[in-house]
């Protein structure tokens, strides 16, 4: 089993009850598929970056749950049903564990016992216009 991340925006047109209740809806689809619902965010009615539809505002909603991948097609196939759904995205939340490699302390030491640089361009840049302004003179 995986954990899955699905946000989806319901349409502001609605009731806050009607929002709620597509809400409950779309949560029994996660629990009939044999799936565990870990949280439901519920944002409510935020403006959007940008218009969907003809609407500003939508409410926000995110499922976090652990299934198979039966749930997300599900959900998916249910949301295109619905008119009332504007947006929908379903994320696979990886939980991989750190790949890489610690370094050596040998070589992260080695980095901070190094010599500063010490930067000769400047004096270089007016030794060189002063030799170039000579030879124009000249």
């Amino acid at each position: 089993m995986r954990l899955y991340e699905t946000g989806f925006l319901v349409s502001p047109n609605l009731t806050e009850e009607e929002a709620d209740a597509i809400v409950q809806q779309m949560a029994e689809v996660v629990s009939q598929k044999a799936g565990k619902m870990s949280r439901i965010e519920k944002w409510g009615k935020r403006k959007m970056a940008y218009q969907i539809k003809r609407y500003g505002e939508a409410y926000y909603v995110f499922f976090h749950y652990e299934s198979g991948s039966e749930v997300p097609l599900e959900l998916t196939r249910r949301f295109r049903q619905m008119e009332t759904i504007l947006r929908h995205l379903t994320l696979v939340n990886e939980t991989a564990q750190n790949v890489r490699k610690k370094k050596k302390a040998g070589g992260r030491n080695r980095a901070k016992d190094a010599a500063p640089v010490v930067e000769a361009a400047p004096a270089a840049a007016e030794a060189a216009g002063a030799g170039t302004k000579n030879r124009e003179e000249a």
